[in-house]
């Protein structure tokens, strides 16, 4: 086996979870998987289709001399497939979650329920308005919701993530600029340097220069170094409330407050809503504009790279420049307001073609009524209490990264494992060997070693009590001397340690037949 400088294994040398050595390639009920290329025929289909009309070319000598070359797969053949990736992967349908930053909660089935209603789930984006009134007032009444959790006057439904929310609310920011006609002196944004990583990218993308904000020894914003940074070029801040460390920004209302006599906006990234949904509304802290992930706070699915939304509320200083369409109830029903003529004010455009993504509109609202009021506070409620019990449970033996209690995440560095030899991806690997796929790791980067945990509010004490059980007994045996375990970790995952390094600088990006044919997957 190949071992890197560090003595781990450093080729994706398939482990099987067991030493057993068997003639099928399978352990057990963990069957062998090739990929599809190896285990398909082009002249093998599930489906049999008429064959294509002949059409004269129109595409000169750019049609297709051979055959396109996908694998040919019977249905057995493809669900088979797809369902032992699925047991090669974690999800949060499988175990604890215990991702930070990212609210890693349990999606209810009642959403997916609701979700494939007809009406929804065959809705189409080009529809005659009067044939969709119920989808329209049903986004609607998700805008009146977020409104009235935020305190924050206007809605923009079509961001399609996080990251675009972002875009929009800041978008929003440069048009409120260029309407005072201060675009051009005005292009300097503040960033705290614990901010997420789209925080400063989305700044650019909009023309604005990043200037970046350190953090005082608790975490939090550094309030003087924040104010010695203010001044007549200021455009605004972008700044996440809760931190990525997991904390508070006390001083959030004072920061408001200077960013606007200084003449700037203030953005929110919301990504961490779900630690102060329903106990706190941003607009009554000074907030302008702030995006919400409707998958972390609102339960709507979490990545995949599938359709997502990322909702962004406005204050009444940039609702003007809100982008269309916007949803308005009128005399006659609801109506998706298309054209900028139409509207109040002065919207920067529009984000997208359509009107956002009716699957997430729809998990959210249901999420939304389905807990009421009062359960989306104990949901905050729960979420900061599941964190904070985490932290008590393993701040004796792990090393808070600052003092004190914490909100929806938890945040350990790595000054425990010191003098121990083992790293914190070390520990992570070993985290996939016990069951868990690992917390954020290396992030934020403020944080030396930085491991976050968000246990979500979803997680009952038991759960929490066997994942810190799990991760105590890795920071003691790492503490007494454990190396071995560490350094071969994972050895029960479906691939021991990847060269990760190896694997960025040389990328295989082109499937070529395979020159082992001796393991064919059971079909």
């Amino acid at each position: 086996m190949s071992m890197n400088p560090q003595g781990r294994p450093s080729r994706p040398t398939a482990s099987g979870g067991a030493a057993v050595d068997t003639h099928s390639g399978s352990h057990g009920l963990r069957q062998a998987t090739r990929l599809l290329f190896d285990s398909g025929a082009a002249d093998r289909t599930g489906v049999d289709l008429p064959d294509p009309p002949k059409v004269k070319k129109r595409i000169g000598n750019l049609a297709r001399k051979a055959p396109i070359g996908l694998p040919g797969l019977s249905e057995p053949q493809a669900l088979r497939h797809y369902v032992r990736l699925s047991q090669k992967n974690y999800a949060i349908d499988l175990g604890l979650y215990p991702l930070g930053s990212c609210t890693m909660k349990h999606n209810p089935r009642l959403n997916e329920k609701v979700a494939r209603m007809p009406g929804f789930i065959d809705v189409h984006p080009l529809q005659p308005q009067s044939t969709v009134q119920g989808a329209i007032e049903l986004m609607h009444e998700l805008g009146r919701w977020l409104s009235a959790l935020t305190g924050m006057p206007s809605v923009a439904l079509s961001p399609k993530a996080g990251a675009h929310g972002e875009l929009c609310g800041m978008l929003a920011i440069r048009g409120a600029l260029i309407a005072r006609g201060e675009e051009k002196t005005r292009r300097r944004v503040l960033v705290p340097e614990s901010a997420h990583g789209t925080n400063p990218a989305t700044a650019v993308q909009c023309g604005f220069t990043v200037d970046e904000i350190g953090a005082a020894k608790d975490g939090r914003v550094d309030l003087e170094e924040l104010t010695s940074k203010l001044g007549p070029d200021l455009a605004g801040i972008m700044l996440t409330n809760p931190n990525t460390c997991g904390l508070f920004e006390r001083d959030i209302k004072t920061i408001a407050d200077l960013v606007h006599e200084s003449g700037g906006y203030f953005y929110c990234d919301g990504a961490n809503f779900n630690a102060i949904v329903g106990r706190v509304r941003p607009g009554d802290l000074g907030v302008d504009a702030m995006h919400i992930n409707l998958h972390k706070t609102f339960s709507t699915p979490h990545g995949g790279g599938g359709p997502g939304a990322g909702p962004t509320v406005f204050s009444e200083a940039l609702a003007p420049f809100a982008p269309v369409p916007r949803v308005e109830k009128t005399k006659d029903g609801f109506a998706l307001v298309e054209h900028e003529a139409d509207v109040d004010g002065d919207p920067f455009g529009r984000l997208c073609a359509f009107h956002g993504q009716m699957g997430m509109f729809t998990r959210a609202l249901t999420y939304m009524m389905s807990h009421g009021a009062d359960g989306l506070k104990q949901v905050a409620e729960d979420s900061v209490l599941n964190a904070n019990y985490v932290l008590a449970k393993l701040k004796d033996v792990m090393t808070p990264a600052f003092p004190g209690a914490c909100m929806h995440e938890a945040l350990f560095d790595d000054r425990f494992l010191k003098d121990t030899g083992v790293s914190t991806l070390d520990f992570a690997k070993a985290m996939i060997d016990e069951g868990y796929h690992p917390m954020t790791m290396y992030f934020p980067l403020v944080v030396h070693g930085a491991m976050l945990i968000a246990p979500t509010e979803t997680e009952s004490k038991k759960a929490l009590d066997r994942f810190t059980a799990t991760l105590r007994f890795l920071a003691e045996a790492a503490i007494a001397g454990d190396t071995d375990r560490f350094a071969a970790a994972p050895r029960l995952a479906p691939m021991r340690r990847l060269d990760e390094t190896q694997a960025a600088r040389n990328p295989v990006l082109r499937w070529s037949p395979s020159a082992d044919k001796a393991l064919e997957p059971a079909e």
